[in-house]
């Protein structure tokens, strides 16, 4: 019994195709010889048009012509027919984070020998080498039927252990190794009971297994950096476990100085944890939807195993599992330690601004000393000068009194007063008022001239 083809197959089929065109699984037959490989963007906004225009440049290179091209804003395809019939296909598509080229070499005799290995279309040659890294690579062999004993196959395959499984309930083999060949390919042995079984689900296989090796290798590309990741951040918790032992004993202590040192070092180390952090972050963000998209591909494919073969499933959940989950661990342990970096800066922030209150405060009583001490100052000041301003008046009125005695003398000798002893008595009151008046004038006279825009 056939299972039917889900609605999201083959996503690129038909969001390209236009009413004067075919589909691209219309192209498609077998036997057929697959290579398809993936690389990773690392600025996918900006290389995204840059791999459609490679894309458009590689379909001029291989001769194909426009008539059977189709070019869309992600994805695209070319179809190209040799003068024996042998037909070569150029897909390309770019996802999120990567784009990938499906080459495929269907000859038009269906009795011909296919082989892993480099494509056997005649002068045939990639003629780019693709932007960024590259994810994975794979060297598909599609065949109608498994017309050779297992063991046989088995000498086809690089590596230790062959996997294989048939799929969607049909009896469509898939077997593989997981292990790079010469020419660092993944190979894979796609096999059904007949032609037009297998050509019934090409598509929908194809898209599968390519699913499954391109997200589990996006999942497992940020391995190495993570295990680096891990060691990095196991020793940053160790200096702040024991910088905190030290804070703890020392902190009530502790001098300006060294609570400068301390917020220093500490910045510092939380900078590089903050860096460290945001860098995985971008790497491992996406670790989890990839999982669950590899997981779904699994369960879709709906395996049943091959005599003598671990199932594929077997080797993808060994592989995979686990490690979408230790990268979230991993990130919830880097925000936990840039958390406890916070947390010391603020109380050792806190000590200093604790420090400064109490400085504050003691200039506050200093300065209140000062004013007080100043008060005083001014105010014995003020009783100094009236004081002497007062002796002013008194030796300004005596000298007056003096002189004017003289004068008084001098008058009584020519007879133009009687008594000169009380002429100068009178005027001892008028020469103190005239002393008082001249220190009154003096002292507005200086006030003007320190004071010029003051008010009298």
């Amino acid at each position: 019994m056939k299972t039917e083809r889900p609605i999201q197959e083959n996503r690129f089929l038909r969001r390209v195709h236009e009413p004067s065109q075919k589909y691209l699984e219309d192209w498609l037959d077998v036997p057929a010889h697959v290579h398809h490989v993936a690389h990773r963007m690392s600025n996918p906004p900006l290389e995204r048009p840059q791999s459609r225009r490679e894309f458009q440049q590689i379909l001029k290179c291989l001769d194909i012509p426009e008539a059977t091209s189709v070019i869309g804003e992600k994805v695209g395809y070319g179809v190209r027919t040799t003068s024996n019939g042998d037909r070569l296909i150029l897909a390309w598509e770019a996802h999120t984070e990567y784009y990938s080229y499906q080459v495929w070499h269907i000859p038009k005799d269906k009795q011909t020998l296919l082989d892993f290995g480099p494509l056997t279309f005649p002068d045939y040659r990639f003629p780019l080498c693709p932007l960024g890294i590259r994810i994975n690579a794979l060297d598909l062999l599609i065949v109608p039927e498994l017309n050779q004993p297992l063991e046989t196959l088995r000498a086809t395959m690089p590596g230790p252990h062959v996997y294989g499984s048939r799929v969607f309930g049909e009896e469509i083999a898939i077997l593989t190794s997981f292990t790079p060949d010469d020419y660092q390919r993944e190979r894979y042995l796609i096999a059904g009971p007949s032609a037009q079984v297998l050509l019934a689900q090409l598509s929908r296989v194809i898209d599968s297994v390519i699913a499954i090796e391109n997200y589990t290798h996006l999942i497992l590309l940020p391995f190495q950096a993570f295990s680096r990741s891990v060691d990095q951040v196991h020793k940053f918790e160790q200096r702040h476990l024991y910088q905190r032992g030290v804070i703890t004993t020392q902190i009530d202590t502790a001098t300006p100085h060294t609570l400068q040192q301390w917020l220093t070092i500490l910045t510092q180390d939380f900078m590089k944890v903050s860096r460290l952090a945001e860098s995985m972050r971008y790497k491992l963000s996406a670790s989890v939807p990839y999982d669950t998209i590899v997981r779904t591909h699994l369960h879709g494919l709906a395996e049943q195993p091959l005599s003598c073969c671990q199932r594929l499933s077997d080797y993808i959940n060994w592989k995979v599992t686990g490690v979408a989950d230790g990268y979230q661990q991993f990130m919830k342990r880097i925000k936990a330690l840039e958390h406890n970096f916070e947390g010391t800066i603020a109380v050792i922030r806190t000590k200093v601004e604790l420090l400064l209150q109490d400085q504050n405060l003691a200039l506050q009583d200093q300065n209140l000393k000062l004013l007080q001490s100043v008060d005083t100052t001014t105010k014995s000041q003020a009783i100094l000068q009236h004081t002497v301003e007062g002796l002013s008046v008194i030796v300004i009125s005596y000298y007056l009194s003096g002189l004017a005695s003289y004068i008084f003398e001098a008058l009584h000798e020519m007879g133009w007063i009687d008594s000169h002893a009380f002429a100068s008595g009178l005027f001892v009151p008028i020469s103190i008022g005239i002393s008082f008046g001249l220190i009154v004038l003096g002292r507005k006279i200086i006030h003007t001239h320190l004071y010029p825009d003051s008010k009298p």
